[in-house]
């Protein structure tokens, strides 16, 4: 066997060409595979990779991890630049054209509501942290002697600064939900996702909003006017945006699993979203 077919995407067909030279993951370039009015948006993968016992093993590997969703991510870019694309996990992969078609057949009902419901729509991301220096000064000890007198006031100092600390994320939580619910207002659906790990983000801050917004393009650039009118409202909050992105975090959970029928050949994830990946978890 040569290799392993890779699947970025289904999607209707589209009039506008990709961009010249576009390649993908393993630097492969890819191709459009037609059946049934959708298309698979596909690219050839070696089988010493993306085989099932090596594809566990590269998971383990940060380093070829990001490297994949990257290559990914630049498909579903391109891809979203043109047409309305349903996004599948990272590293969808089938032993051939034959298992792709199969799996376009059996989800073929699924693919079409989910792109329907997609059509016309990116999905943005919005963030919120609370500054480090935010955090620092509210929990800041006041200007006393910098040995307690007692015991007493060790814990009357303690029990300032968690109350101080306590202050900050309530507001926090108040300015977050505030802008939720105001950007709910403004796009046809919303998902919260947990907050992220800064260590893992290497985000400065603690993000206490991960949401994701589901925006029809042509009201796109007014929503980004509504995000960036909320930054610098509220003192020691930092608000982030990120997209415009294909649809991830509205596609729908059985047509995401499409490919579950076939190993190495069979659907195969890498866990985490591959937009995460390549925003470096921003």
């Amino acid at each position: 066997m040569s290799g392993l077919r890779y699947v970025y995407a289904v999607c209707r067909p589209f009039g506008a060409p990709l961009q010249a030279q576009l390649t993908g993951v393993a630097g492969a370039p890819a191709k459009l595979l037609h059946h049934h009015g959708l298309i698979a948006v596909v690219s050839d993968v070696p089988v010493r990779d993306f085989a099932e016992e090596p594809l566990h093993a590269h998971l383990e590997d940060l380093d070829w991890l990001s490297a994949t969703a990257r290559g990914h991510q630049q498909v579903i870019d391109a891809l979203t630049a043109v047409t309305t694309p349903l996004p599948l996990r990272l590293a969808t992969v089938f032993r051939d054209d034959s298992g792709v078609r199969v799996m376009i057949e059996e989800r073929e009902d699924d693919f079409r509501r989910t792109l329907d419901r997609l059509q016309g729509r990116v999905e943005w991301g919005v963030k919120v942290y609370v500054e480090p220096q935010a955090e620092a000064a509210e929990s800041a000890e006041p200007a006393e002697p910098a040995k307690p007198a007692s015991g007493r006031d060790y814990l009357r100092r303690r029990r300032m600064q968690a109350r101080a600390q306590d202050d900050t994320w309530q507001r926090a939580e108040r300015f977050a939900g505030r802008l939720h619910s105001l950007l709910s207002e403004h796009a046809d659906a919303a998902r919260l996702h947990a907050p992220q790990n800064s260590a893992l983000s290497r985000a400065s801050g603690q993000n206490v909003l991960n949401a994701a917004y589901l925006v029809p393009r042509s009201d796109s650039e007014e929503f980004v006017e509504i995000v960036d009118r909320t930054k610098g409202q509220e003192p020691g909050m930092r608000v982030e945006l990120t997209g415009p992105w294909a649809a991830y975090s509205f596609v729908d959970f059985e047509a995401e699993q499409a490919g579950e029928h076939e190993k190495a050949g069979e659907h195969q994830e890498a866990g985490e979203r591959e937009k995460d990946s390549v925003e470096g978890g921003s």
